[in-house]
Order: structure tokens, then C-alpha cells, then sequence
């Protein structure tokens, strides 16, 4: 009983059937424009709830239902059931374990928002099972779990949306397509400071709460070796550094993310990085100060994060016509375009021009009534606001539709297999101390350097809402 849980082919035909038949069953189940897409959801914590509440505000545009809840904690899966009944008129289909909900041949898609170290497991389950999948980020912080992962979505063709849902935002949007139309000219340096002044994922709740009866604690474990039950693993694993890199996983996805959405390069030559437990001595294994530089064919990455200092957060996207601002962290819409004109040290009050990105009236138009009016009210009397609401429907519609297009989601599984691997690799350099390498040939992390220095460029991805 203390085996660490594996993905046997045993598990692939419970949860689904053979793989040769789920690419038929996956397209036999493709929803028409009329019909009801049956959605089952794993992991109902916190950001669980969430995108649960995101759904439940599609269910009449997209015509979409929550049809199956399951969680190994039975104060979520009994929650988040209720919570379903309320919203869609009847109670979804219970489960505490995912091959049996992936066994349910009414279900089109799944949502996965379990931890960070179940992400690519679970997405491989409900790939074999020829499902659909809406993933959470990180899409997985083991390399070869990842690529598993990845691969059984390819060889289905299937719609995986990773959850890195700023692609899908308008304002984001709006800032690549200046970049795109050549605004910056060639950039050269991305400066990325994302800062937060508190012992972050320290302190849930419902560490208190549950007891080892209500779960099932080696399930939960998956592929990690047996350990005595622990609470605060259970909810605070993102402090633990055998479940997740913390800041990487969580924080730098995003900004890796962002900066391939942006640059439409996707893969890393090198990482190096620094960190450590400098302020919240807590027990925490992972740092709350985090440093890293990623280089990439064309340009260089700095990405850093600081849990003990609510310094401004900015993002500045350097060329040689132009810079682009952003002011905030994760997720601002505050973007600015500078002009490079001059040099400070030539004239220390150098004056550059600026002007605020705003939404276009073709963006505009994409948006609700009440959010064109307030956007509108907003841009007028202070400018785009510099934070969004990780509840912002755009990204989880764009998947909904993309499940019955069939057409490539904004945040693909090779999105997610890409930022996956910068976040990896950033935080093996900084536990073991030393600059790693990409090897894009084999896609293994090395450690000497690799002749990989033509940019790869992504494919224009499909337009957002």
C-alpha cells in the first residue's frame, strides 16, 4: 500500500478504454453547435471554486454544463456538488476518484485543478481517456510527466487549454499586436519584477480542518513515495519543494507564458538562478526570494520575485525603437509604449513620449455591456487598470468554443509543455547551483551548452476573445 500510485495501462482502461479507441470515442463525442457539453471537474480547492464559478457563468452563452465533481477530500467534493446543483437546476455525478469519472462516456471535458505535481499526471489519465481538458498551471514540474502528458493529447488530437488565461484577455491582446506590427523593433531584454509582501501560501485554513479519514492520502501522494499524513502538505505544497518550485511553478509561468505570447519564441537556450528562504522562516522548503535569467535565441529573460517586499511590480520589454511597460504584476492591463529617443547620459532629462494602450472598438465590441461601460469609464478617467480578476471568463470561453470548433485553444498543450520547461529548468538551477542548458533536439534539460541558437517561431495562434 505504500507503492507510489503509476499510470499503468491497467489505469488507462479503467479511466476510459484502450488508447487505440479513444481518438474514435473522443470524435464521436464532439459537441454540435446545439448540443450541451458535458464538462467532470478534479480538484475543487480554492482556485477550483473559481473556475467552477467561471463555468457556471457560461453555462447559457456556451451551453454548458457541470455535470461531475470529484475530489479525494469529501468537504470539497460535497461542496463543490452542492455548489453545482444550485447552479445548473440538478446535483452532477460524485466522484472521490478520477478513473472513475473518466469512466462516464457522457463526459466531453474535464477541468483539472488539483496541485501542482498532479497537473501533467492527471491530464495524461483523461488524454488515454479521450477527453477533452482544461489544465491548471503549471501544466507539470516533472520533464518526462510532461511530455507524457503532451504526447497523449497529440496522439488524440485533442483540445487542451493550459490555464494560463492571460493569452485570452483583451488587454494582453491588444500589447502583442503592437509588438507584432513591429512598435519596439528588435528586443533585446525582457525585466520581469513581480513582488508580494507576505509569507505567501503559508496559513490555509483547512489545514485545521481535515483528518486523514476524509481523503485518501496515498492517492493524493500519486508518484511521490509514502510519507506520514501531513495537513500542511495537503494545502500548502507549493512550500515543499518534492510538490512544486513555488514560485516558479506558480508565479514565473505566467510571466514565461506572457513572454512567449509576446515574442513568439517559446524556447529557452539556457536558465541560471538564485534563491532562498531570506524573510519567512516558517519551514517552508521553497524560496521567497526568487531570481532567474532565461536566454533565449534573440533575448534575454530577468525574472525575479520577492515574498518580503511589495515594491512596484513592472514588466519592460526592451527594443531599440521603443519599450514596452507594463505596470503592475500578473495579469495589469496597464501597458505603455516609450519611446527610445536620446540616452540619460547624453541628457539626464531626456523626455520620451508615451502613450497608453486602450482597447480598439472591434475589442470593445467583444465585451459585455457592463464591462464595455465601465472599461469605458475607467480608461477616460485613469487609464487601464494596472491588476485583472483571475476569474475573467475569456479564457475558459475560448476553450468551450474551441471544444466544439476543434479549432487550436489560445493556450495550447505545447504552450503549456513550453512554459512547463522554463520553470523546471529555473528551478533545478537554482537548487543545484549551476546554469543548465535546453537541448531542443532531444527536449532534455544539459548541462553544457547546446547549437541551438535559430529562433524557433510559434505559429500565430488563434484570435482571442
Amino acid at each position: 500500500m505504500h507503492q507510489p500510485f503509476a499510470i499503468t495501462r491497467r489505469t488507462m482502461i479503467q479511466a476510459g478504454g484502450a488508447a487505440v479507441a479513444s481518438t474514435a470515442l473522443s470524435y464521436a463525442r464532439i459537441p454540435g453547435a446545439n448540443d450541451r457539453i458535458s464538462i467532470g471537474h478534479i480538484g475543487i480547492g480554492a482556485r477550483g471554486r473559481e473556475l467552477a464559478s467561471v463555468v457556471a457563468g457560461l453555462k447559457s452563452q456556451c451551453n454548458v454544463e457541470m455535470t461531475a465533481v470529484c475530489d479525494l477530500w469529501s468537504v470539497n467534493r460535497e461542496r463543490a456538488a452542492s455548489t453545482a446543483a444550485g447552479e445548473y437546476g440538478r446535483a452532477p455525478r460524485s466522484f472521490q476518484y478520477i478513473e472513475d469519472m473518466l469512466a462516464a462516456p457522457d463526459l466531453d471535458a474535464v477541468i483539472i485543478s488539483t496541485a501542482d505535481f498532479q497537473h501533467a499526471p492527471h491530464l495524461q489519465l483523461v488524454a488515454e481517456a479521450g477527453k477533452d481538458a482544461y489544465v491548471e498551471k503549471p501544466m507539470g514540474n516533472v520533464l518526462a510527466e510532461v511530455k507524457a502528458a503532451r504526447d497523449a493529447v497529440r496522439a488524440r488530437g485533442l483540445i487542451v487549454q493550459a490555464g494560463t488565461q492571460h493569452r485570452s484577455e483583451p488587454y494582453q491582446n491588444a500589447a502583442r499586436a503592437r509588438v507584432a506590427a513591429g512598435a519596439l523593433g528588435k528586443v533585446s531584454k525582457v525585466e520581469i519584477v513581480w513582488n508580494y509582501h507576505g509569507p505567501r501560501w503559508r496559513g490555509r485554513p483547512e489545514v485545521k480542518q481535515i483528518r486523514e479519514e476524509e481523503t485518501d492520502w496515498r492517492r493524493w501522494l500519486l508518484t511521490k513515495p509514502w510519507r506520514p499524513f501531513d495537513p500542511q502538505l495537503y494545502f500548502e505544497f507549493r512550500l515543499y519543494r518534492e510538490f512544486s518550485s513555488g514560485i516558479p511553478d506558480q508565479w514565473m509561468t505566467h510571466a514565461a507564458d506572457m513572454v512567449h505570447f509576446l515574442l513568439q519564441d517559446r524556447v529557452p537556450v539556457s536558465v541560471v538562478a538564485q534563491g532562498g528562504v531570506f524573510r519567512w522562516k516558517d519551514g517552508r522548503e521553497n524560496p521567497d526570494t526568487f531570481q532567474a535569467l532565461v536566454e533565449y535565441p534573440e533575448f534575454l529573460v530577468s525574472y525575479s520575485t520577492s515574498f518580503a517586499n511589495d515594491s512596484d511590480s513592472f514588466t519592460r520589454i526592451m527594443g531599440d525603437s521603443a519599450t514596452l511597460v507594463n505596470l503592475g504584476g500578473e495579469g495589469s492591463r496597464r501597458w505603455k509604449i516609450v519611446e527610445e529617443r536620446g540616452t540619460h547620459e547624453s541628457n539626464p532629462f531626456v523626455h520620451r513620449s508615451h502613450e497608453y494602450i486602450k482597447l480598439g472598438r472591434s475589442e470593445r465590441e467583444r465585451l459585455n455591456f457592463p464591462q464595455r461601460f465601465l472599461n469605458g469609464a475607467i480608461e477616460k478617467t485613469y487609464g487601464p487598470l494596472p491588476f485583472t480578476s483571475d476569474s475573467n471568463p475569456c479564457h475558459m470561453r475560448n476553450w468551450l468554443e474551441c471544444l466544439r470548433s476543434r479549432q487550436d485553444p489560445n493556450a495550447t498543450v505545447d504552450d503549456g509543455f513550453a512554459h512547463s520547461v522554463v520553470a523546471i529548468m529555473a528551478a533545478r538551477a537554482q537548487r543545484e547551483g549551476r546554469k543548465l542548458f535546453w537541448d531542443r533536439a532531444a527536449e532534455e534539460i544539459v548541462e553544457s551548452p547546446v547549437d541551438s541558437r535559430t529562433p524557433v517561431r510559434t505559429p500565430a495562434g488563434p484570435s482571442a476573445d
